[in-house]
């Protein structure tokens, strides 16, 4: 009797996209160690540290540790909103694989010296802050043309699975990483995951220089002016599937941004130390993985993307919601499962009706306005949870943060009812 033949997502059959994914795993391993790191990196060096503040006539005393980890998220938006769109029209305008190539080997460098301060013993809250905003305008710059150069690596017909083995690598990258991050720094010093992630970014440099594929200029016309930032704002605000999942993606990750408050969760709720918050931190990534690996392998396309996607939104607050309420570690890794792999599948319908719905010439700007609604929410969201937590605790600012999420995505449902019944033939995620 023969073995059943195991299916390969057709996307990893080319290989310039093989490299790439290849480069970009081990890439998203070493940030997600280095996020990981920095956010337990934060909440040590504020151990113990108070602050007073005035709040509706009442003097409140706020932890710092929840507002330290909370201004995380500023530090990373502030760039976002700095760069992202600018970055936009670079990939539209310049070569999208140069560009990468520039960007990819300034981390290297940017991640090196934040290694140096941290195991020269020099680092402090501020250089953190500063390096980690660095780092997100370099991610700024580099997205869309990260983003945008996946399209000319696979044919069109093969394009919405190369979005999901790519959802797929990254969730699986992500529960590499936390896991190895909480292991780094249980046991040696968190200094080392700083000089991992730099190392890591030299994977993508080694993937662009070995492809084939050299790059284009997709609009040479365009420049990079103000009329080119327009077209490319009319362009996503006026395709309603696309401004309408953009927003709701803001609102989710805005409301539902836990994952910055694990470090106090896992210390003061659960008392896992830090190899805990580790496996903690991975357990979205866990959920997400096991989702993006049914989706990457399947053969049959998915139907009502529009219900499918609202569906997994509601249940990513309600997953967030629940783990607000738990004190329990098992419970907690099961609802952060149930966030990741929600996730997930909403990712890689939005991912593929984005791209597959933006001539190659808008892609790069297309692409820089999502990233202000996917990477800003969460940053602000952070800062958010940060100030709810710090006031009021962390239980109550992750349970309203999923409460606001469901309610909001209902209210989005009802308001745009094409939204509620997008079913669209062009997501195939494999064929």
């Amino acid at each position: 009797m023969s073995r059943p033949k195991l299916s390969y997502p057709p996307a990893l059959r080319y290989r310039d996209f093989r490299l790439f994914w290849s480069g970009l795993f081990v890439s998203v391993i070493g940030s997600q160690m280095q996020l990981i790191a920095i956010n337990w990196h934060i909440f040590n060096l504020l151990r113990g540290q108070t602050y007073t503040a005035e709040i509706l006539g009442r003097s409140i005393e706020l932890s710092a540790q929840a507002l330290g980890l909370g201004t995380l998220g500023l530090v990373r938006v502030i760039p976002i909103i700095l760069f992202a769109l600018f970055g936009g029209m670079l990939a539209d305008t310049r070569n999208r694989r140069t560009l990468l190539l520039f960007t990819e080997g300034f981390d290297v460098v940017i991640a090196a010296i934040l290694a140096y301060l941290t195991l020269t013993g020099q680092a402090t809250v501020l250089h953190i802050y500063i390096i980690t905003a660095m780092l997100a305008a370099m991610n700024a710059l580099e997205g869309p043309s990260r983003q945008s150069l996946v399209p000319h690596l696979v044919p069109a017909e093969h394009f919405a699975n190369a979005i999901s083995v790519q959802t797929l690598m990254m969730t699986v990258a992500a529960v590499i990483g936390p896991a190895l991050a909480g292991l780094v720094v249980g046991y040696f010093n968190v200094g080392y995951v700083y000089a991992i992630n730099a190392v890591s970014f030299l994977g993508v440099v080694v993937s662009l220089l070995l492809m084939s594929y050299r790059g284009h200029v997709a609009a040479k016309s365009t420049g990079l002016g103000f009329a080119a930032l327009a077209e490319g704002l009319r362009f996503v605000f006026r395709t309603p599937i696309i401004s309408s999942t953009m927003l709701l993606d803001f609102i989710a990750t805005f409301f539902s941004s836990a994952r910055t408050m694990l470090p106090i969760i896992a210390s003061d709720i659960l008392g896992v130390g830090a190899v805990g918050y580790g496996w903690l931190a991975a357990a979205d990534s866990v959920g997400a993985a096991l989702a993006g690996g049914r989706l990457s392998v399947r053969a049959e396309q998915l139907r009502r993307q529009g219900p499918l996607l609202l569906g997994c939104v509601i249940i990513y607050g309600a997953a967030t919601a629940l783990l607000g309420v738990s004190t329990s570690f098992a419970l907690s890794f099961v609802a952060l499962m149930i966030v990741g792999a929600s996730d997930a599948v909403s990712m890689v319908i939005r991912g593929t009706v984005r791209q597959l719905m933006t001539p190659d010439e808008l892609r790069g700007r297309m692409t820089s306005v999502n990233m202000m609604f996917f990477m800003g929410g969460p940053q602000l969201g952070e800062l958010e949870a940060g100030l709810v937590a710090a006031a009021f605790g962390v239980p109550f600012a992750v349970v309203t943060g999923g409460v606001a999420t469901v309610a909001l995505t209902i209210l989005i449902a009802w308001k745009y009812p094409m939204l509620r019944r997008f079913d669209s033939p062009v997501l195939e995620v494999a064929v």
